[in-house]
């Protein structure tokens, strides 16, 4: 497939007039000479959004079946791109071959279980309370109630993971399961690949004859281009992964438009793991060694990048410390994903270096590349925590900070003092099961996802996984953007009282024609 710069708004390639882009290759540190890019005017994203309001109501009213298709023959198209795809995604991000492929795995992987979840029709939430005519005092109702898409979806491509957080990537799953229509915009550091990646939703919506403006995708520099398609009157709700200043702009947008609507953002997390007594007293050189190993896991750059680290000082936990170190000064510097990110990761290490009661402890191989992170590891003790917001600001990369508690009761006061997360870590043993017993619940509210003797590097793409949690985690923490029940965001229940059997949408029909399982007068029943 030839990539060609341009933008595909609804079923056309569209040239670009505003500010050019080109795509850039972290690991030379130089920009993709071909093709050129070019940027959208305000009026494309117009146009784009006017499509996907013209196309929703088509699109959410095709059978379950044909909607389904659709997504497992995206799923098919992004395979068969085959190695194209991916030299390019290496190109643009610097990421290796195998996880890439991974990435793509999971890309198509969790398409094909959106088409699952669409068949089964579950996400309907079909209801049925049958009417009681003669109910003393007042009779009830025939009431029914299913839920239905929220209407056209804009989505934000993210840096980090260039095809599963992109634009065939979770929030357009989620969103096309749901019946949504999609604009995406393209992140502007995987241009090559959003192209691709694009064109293939375009030709699949082309080919089943589905309404032009199902899909489109946007490229644009800068922020006027995101700020456009948040605020256009067409678009009903957002889905961002990114950082938390883009995505608290993206909010206010949202909220100052005359009629507010939904921003599912994913922002900032640094994800603590605490490292109880017992755990470290028996296997602390393996923790520390496994945490080491999920700290520079893809180059620090992952959403669930354990930033933070948790103990009771101990003789066990300096030799955790004394592990992690040696553990660290021996990995090698990586290439990150965009010269910006770079820049920032290294303002935000020399920013916890220079805060006083912080020691850095450990740094990785140094950098031989123009885009590479060292990692870096620190110390400070819990009343410096405590006492100091800027240990609690995200540093996107290959960096974590262990805090030193005097006791447990200091522990617990840091795990209350965090802000939301995505994840929160307990390493334990039997030994500490009373500690963990007063955690959970603080973690409880203050996490999406609670692990025990694990690493939250790797989200499984499941229907129990949840990938969400308390601002500034995420923009509510009611919704998950990995795992079926991410379809939830873009839908919206509709109650129908007292219609004719006519006028009743399929799903809450008495003959049942799409065969669901549906709650009928309390009881789960197919009937």
């Amino acid at each position: 497939m030839s990539i060609t710069g341009e933008m595909l708004i609804g079923g056309q390639a569209v040239r670009g007039g505003e500010k050019s882009l080109h795509a850039f290759n972290p690991a030379t540190g130089a920009d993709i000479a071909e093709p050129v890019f070019g940027g959208a005017s305000v009026a494309d994203v117009g146009r784009a959004c006017e499509l996907a309001q013209q196309a929703f109501e088509p699109y959410r009213h095709l059978p379950l079946a044909v909607r389904a298709e659709f997504l497992d023959r995206i799923a098919d198209g992004i395979t068969a791109l085959g190695d194209a795809l991916i030299e390019r995604a290496q190109q643009e991000s610097g990421l290796p071959k195998a996880r890439l492929e991974g990435e793509r795995g999971r890309t198509t992987g969790q398409l094909k279980l959106f088409a699952q979840v669409v068949r089964a029709g579950q996400w309907l939430a079909a209801t049925l309370d049958s009417p009681l005519p003669e109910r003393k005092p007042l009779p009830r109702s025939d009431l029914r109630m299913q839920k239905i898409a929220l209407g056209p979806v804009a989505v934000f491509g993210a840096s980090n993971f260039p095809l599963a957080f992109s634009v065939a990537g979770g929030d357009t799953a989620a969103a096309l399961a749901a019946g949504c229509t999609v604009v995406v915009k393209a992140h502007p550091a995987h241009l090559g690949t959003s192209e691709m990646v694009g064109r293939v939703i375009q030709r699949v919506a082309q080919e089943m004859d589905l309404p032009e403006g199902v899909f489109s995708l946007v490229v644009g520099a800068g922020n006027a281009i995101g700020e456009a398609l948040v605020a256009h009157p067409a678009i009903k709700a957002v889905g961002f992964t990114g950082s938390r200043a883009g995505g608290v702009a993206l909010m206010r947008i949202a909220a100052a438009r005359v009629e507010p609507i939904p921003v599912y953002a994913e922002m900032s997390s640094i994800n603590p793991v605490f490292l109880l007594p017992g755990a470290l007293a028996e296997r602390g050189e393996s923790i520390a060694r496994g945490f080491v190993d999920s700290l520079v896991l893809g180059a620090g750059q992952f959403c669930t990048n354990p930033g933070l680290a948790i103990a009771v000082d101990s003789d066990a936990l300096k030799g955790f410390i004394a592990t992690a170190s040696s553990a660290l000064s021996g990995k090698p510097a990586q290439t990150m994903l965009t010269s910006g990110i770079h820049a920032a990761y290294e303002a935000g290490e020399g920013k916890l270096a220079a805060i006083q009661g912080v020691e850095a402890v450990a740094h990785g191989v140094d950098a031989t590349g123009p885009t590479q992170a060292c990692a870096a590891l620190f110390v400070t003790d819990a009343q410096t925590f405590l006492a100091t917001p800027a240990l609690e600001d995200e540093v996107f990369g290959p960096t974590s900070t262990i805090v030193r508690c005097k006791d447990e009761q200091e522990m617990l006061a840091v795990a209350e003092h965090v802000e939301g997360q995505l994840t929160a870590t307990l390493q334990m043993d039997r030994a500490d099961l009373a500690a963990a017993q007063k955690l959970v619940p603080i973690l409880e509210r203050k996490a999406g996802r609670i692990l025990v003797n694990g690493f939250p590097t790797g989200v499984e793409v499941s229907h129990a996984m949840v990938h969400g949690g308390p601002f500034p985690a995420t923009s509510d923490s009611r919704a998950t953007s990995v795992g079926t029940t991410s379809i939830e965001r873009f839908l919206r229940p509709v109650c129908y009282q007292d219609f004719p059997a006519e006028l009743l949408p399929e799903a809450l029909a008495d003959a049942n024609p799409l065969d669901l399982w549906r709650r009928r007068d309390g009881e789960i029943t197919r009937s």
